[in-house]
């Protein structure tokens, strides 16, 4: 079943493994935008394969507590996404000179140094140390720079000048306008989720990893609904989707008892109609537009 849809995922996954050596399409930069909400299922490969490898017993917790010596395997797995959503970055902005792909770019940049403060804080054992402080510093660092992309940039939102405050002159769905503001209010206090880590007194680590992990992928949830309904409006605007093109002449067809004068008017009007499809046809491709940014 679905077989279409199953190869459309494979080939879409499979070419994340390749950017930077191909055009960036927005079927490439969105999907690499979801497994950045999946670092906690990414690190955890090597935890379940370390588990699984040294047999499960009372001493499982080995694999997940203090990571050790071999902890760069877990942040390079966890920081692979934002690895490859940073190459897409260079290459969107190598392909259009757009110094907006650069700034995007940095976001991706700025998340894998924060990772790789938190997997250091953490092989030290969570001591309320300086590597404590650096993390803590990349970490606000970096949801302010993800939050306000979100936000002005992926979402367009908080405008100044809309029908509703803070949001945009378009909406789509008009029937759900707190969903918008829902969706700020939240989308700022999950990426701000790694605080749960700071108490240290509270739930056991591993679950308040879960937790961490399961918001985040429900954030990516209402992300995506704005996140497409700004990049259909964008299409819109570019005039890359449209439900009817207007023509710049009136045809009317022929009725069958017209006279000899009136088949002259037509095939006077065919001519018009053929010599401005023309005209426009050697002008079009001297009008390019950049594509926006996403």
């Amino acid at each position: 079943m679905f077989k279409a849809s199953r190869w459309w995922l494979v080939k879409n996954v499979s070419k994340l493994l390749t950017s930077g050596m191909h055009r960036v399409e927005f079927a490439d930069f969105w999907m690499g935008d979801q497994f950045c909400s999946l670092v906690f299922t990414m690190s955890n490969l090597y935890f379940v394969g370390c588990v699984y490898a040294t047999g499960i017993d009372e001493t499982w917790r080995r694999c997940t507590a203090n990571p050790g010596p071999r902890w760069g395997m877990a942040f390079l797995l966890g920081s692979l996404p934002l690895l490859v959503r940073l190459v897409q970055s260079v290459k969107r902005y190598v392909d259009s000179g757009l110094i907006t792909h650069l700034i995007n770019g940095g976001k991706y940049g700025s998340g894998v140094i924060y990772y790789l403060f938190y997997f250091l804080w953490r092989e030290q054992g969570g001591n309320r140390g300086p590597m404590f402080v650096l993390w803590c510093v990349f970490g606000t660092c970096y949801s302010l720079y993800a939050g306000a992309w979100d936000l002005l940039m992926d979402w367009s939102l908080l405008r100044l000048r809309a029908p509703y405050p803070l949001l945009r002159l378009n909406l789509l769905y008009t029937n759900h306008i707190p969903f918008y503001y829902f969706a700020i209010i939240t989308n700022i206090l999950i990426r701000f989720i790694w605080v749960i880590y700071i108490p240290v007194d509270g739930p056991d680590f591993i679950i308040r990893t879960f937790i961490a992990a399961m918001l985040e992928a429900l954030r990516r949830l209402q992300w995506n609904f704005l996140r497409l309904e700004n990049e259909h409006l964008g299409n819109i605007d570019q005039y890359r989707v449209t439900r009817e093109v207007p023509l710049p002449y009136s045809y009317d067809e022929p009725s069958h008892d017209s006279d000899g004068e009136d088949e002259d008017d037509h095939d006077h009007m065919s001519t018009a109609g053929r010599s401005w499809r023309g005209g426009r046809r050697g002008s079009a491709s001297d009008n390019t537009v950049a594509e926006p940014d996403a």
